[in-house]
């Protein structure tokens, strides 16, 4: 799979074995970009959705890491160097998305859900910092979330690790800026994934403008766009694909 316009590149798509990372994943290798496929636990997943892209005649490699964690984050970039031996791009889109009232939100459950979203992207980002810059600049992506700027019930937790990843993108646009990496974040709306738990509450309180709900692919687009050369002169920005669901 060549002449695409990530052609060369090399990307990291944390949480990518299903639903939008899946998706993310796919289409970074469809524009030509080698992609390192992660789960915290589901390698059946991850190694199909690789299997996925080889098939495609893509490049792609998966790897087992919990990015809310040092060793973990520096063990999925040391993957993407040791299998394709530069990084590009980083996409932190690794979440857990539990709903729980705020008076049964105990201490264990907040930094679970914490570490996974937002210091999983610190962590990640940190450990890919060196290689991205001696690739003469890259892209990180943050997906955030659509309830980070609506509010929701019994999301707590996940709320404010989903606006945090929204500060981290502008403080890293900035730190960043002088190594030609931009920084972004994506905030999708309604999209239609498959759902190992019940439909979150705060869905049925949202109505798109355009009738339906969205799909990864559109998501995975909205990133390709910015990882890629015609996106340079965006950084530190929040895109919105929510169907018009809020306007931000």
């Amino acid at each position: 799979m060549t002449g695409g316009d990530l052609d060369g590149r090399v990307a990291i798509v944390t949480g990518s074995a299903r639903n939008i990372g899946r998706a993310i994943a796919r289409a970074l290798a469809d524009a030509g970009a080698a992609v390192v496929i992660n789960a915290k636990s589901s390698a059946a997943e991850a190694e199909a959705v690789s299997q996925e892209i080889r098939d495609a005649g893509g490049r792609a490699a998966a790897r087992l890491a919990d990015v809310g964690t040092p060793d973990g984050a520096a063990a999925l970039v040391a993957t993407a160097i040791d299998r394709f031996g530069r990084l590009d791009i980083l996409v932190n889109n690794a979440a857990t998305r539990r709903e729980i009232d705020f008076a049964q939100l105990d201490y264990q459950e907040w930094r679970d859900i914490i570490a996974t979203i937002l210091d999983g992207a610190y962590l990640c980002a940190r450990a890919a910092l060196p290689h991205l810059v001696a690739a003469g600049g890259g892209s990180i992506v943050n997906i955030g979330g659509l309830s980070s700027y609506t509010g929701a019930a019994r999301r707590a937790h996940v709320i404010a690790a989903k606006a945090g990843l929204v500060g981290l993108t502008r403080a890293l646009a900035h730190d960043l800026a002088p190594h030609a990496i931009t920084v972004n974040c994506v905030a999708p709306g309604l999209i239609d994934t498959r759902r190992r738990g019940p439909e979150p509450g705060h869905h049925a309180s949202h109505a798109t403008l355009v009738g339906r709900r969205g799909t990864p692919e559109e998501i995975a687009a909205v990133v390709r766009f910015l990882c890629g050369p015609d996106a340079r002169y965006i950084t530190g920005q929040t895109l919105h694909a929510n169907g018009g669901v809020f306007m931000g």
